[in-house]
């Protein structure tokens, strides 16, 4: 009998929180004038998962089962990304095809292919996307739709993207950019690793910038700054994949997630703070905290954590390392402050580093990819020191790309 009023609460601070958004998204703003219209006598196609939800947090895929005559379209398939369509799977984990939700098939493009099919697409005449991104380029949504773009541009259907927030914000932009020749399904598009922008505005690069040439229509947020967090957007924070529960995680995901791909740590992932912490039985948490913080690496503070990973690498053994706090989301630099981890890692344990990096040269090509370049793993197989000279990786083409996103930066957000 003491659980019916902790249930009234959570409905209660669900709504609350719902009521208190800043922000309508594209959801919400899709079954009203002028973008209504674009609904009307289409055969749909719906690319979502368990994010797709309004600021009310109704479902995107309930939403449009329940307007179809309302306003005068026929939902055809559900197409589900990378960790399925309710989003329990893990990263990599192949999705296969279920037969339907209410009737509706549901194909995978994360399973035998992770492109829509001419078959999957023949009774399909709008492609509507309704995803939330984490604005880190590894992060293989944009690739689901960047794939879908090609596959709708084929078959002469138009795609509509309903734009969402990029968590982080849309000022921080760092990280190397993408070099062609590791080019794959977990980085396809020559972005910084953060980038800034929204779905709906790299869909606007995509389509030009590689000539896919789609018949695409973005449905703009209002209210969204460029300077928000999505703490400050008052929405609630779907979790994203099993190891992105909470908002701020987005935040720590380019810090430590390449980390834990080259070096032998623990980055908190089979712990209840994944990508926060960063640890080993082997590292010393004051020296380690200590090294770190004389970086002065702006908007983030290091200090000393003991943990114990309940699974995965260090699975029930005492860890010590870092707890990484950001202090200021708009000055903070993920991917430097990755550069300043690994850096501290090679100068206060080189006999683990090195014996990590001999290791991961079986698997190096996969490192390649997610950074996007070889040059990170170079600069830590040959220097000693290595921060400074990771720092200058890309800041050229870096620069380039705050001129090129210019134009399909969305006017709506400034």
């Amino acid at each position: 009998m003491y659980l019916l009023p902790f249930f009234f609460t959570l409905l209660l601070s669900t709504f609350s929180l719902a009521a208190e958004a800043k922000i309508e998204l594209g959801i919400d703003r899709l079954f009203s004038d002028p973008y209504a219209k674009l609904l009307q006598g289409k055969k749909i196609g719906l690319i979502t998962n368990q994010t797709g939800v309004n600021r009310s947090l109704e479902t995107t895929m309930q939403l449009f089962i329940q307007h179809q005559k309302r306003y005068g379209y026929e939902l055809k398939a559900f197409f589900a990304p990378e960790h399925g369509i309710f989003g329990e799977s893990y990263a990599e984990e192949s999705i296969a095809t279920i037969k339907s939700v209410g009737g509706i098939p549901i194909y995978s493009l994360h399973g035998e292919t992770r492109r829509p099919t001419k078959e999957m697409l023949k009774a399909i005449s709008l492609l509507v996307f309704d995803i939330q991104d984490i604005g880190s380029r590894t992060y293989t949504f944009a690739s689901t739709l960047f794939y879908v773009m090609e596959e709708a541009a084929k078959q002469h259907i138009p795609v509509l993207v309903l734009d969402r927030p990029n968590p982080i914000n849309g000022i921080v932009i760092d990280g190397p950019m993408l070099e062609k020749e590791f080019r794959s399904f977990i980085g396809y598009v020559n972005v910084p690793y953060c980038h800034g922008m929204t779905i709906g505005e790299l869909a606007r690069l995509f389509n030009e910038q590689y000539a896919i040439k789609c018949d695409l229509h973005i449905v703009p947020m209002k209210g969204w700054k460029r300077s928000m967090s999505f703490e400050e957007t008052g929405l609630t924070w779907i979790p994203t994949s099993p190891n992105i529960p909470e908002a701020s995680t987005v935040c720590f995901y380019p810090i430590t997630g390449p980390v834990g791909e080259i070096a032998p740590v623990s980055i908190g992932i089979g712990y209840t703070l994944p990508f926060k912490v960063i640890g080993a039985p082997w590292i010393q948490a004051d020296l380690f905290a200590s090294a770190l913080n004389q970086y002065q690496l702006p908007g983030v503070i290091f200090h000393p954590t003991r943990f114990k990973p309940f699974a995965g690498r260090f699975a029930k053994k005492s860890c010590q390392g870092v707890l990484i706090t950001i202090t200021d989301r708009q000055r903070f630099l993920p991917v430097t402050t990755q550069y300043a981890i690994l850096s501290a890692l090679k100068a206060l344990y080189p006999k683990q580093m090195n014996e990590g990096i001999k290791a991961f040269e079986e698997k190096q090509n996969n490192f390649f990819k997610s950074c996007g370049t070889q040059e990170i793993f170079k600069i830590l197989k040959t220097k000693k020191t290595a921060f400074e000279e990771l720092k200058t990786i890309h800041s050229k083409e870096r620069a380039e790309f705050l001129v090129t996103r210019k134009k399909f930066i969305l006017s709506d957000y400034q």
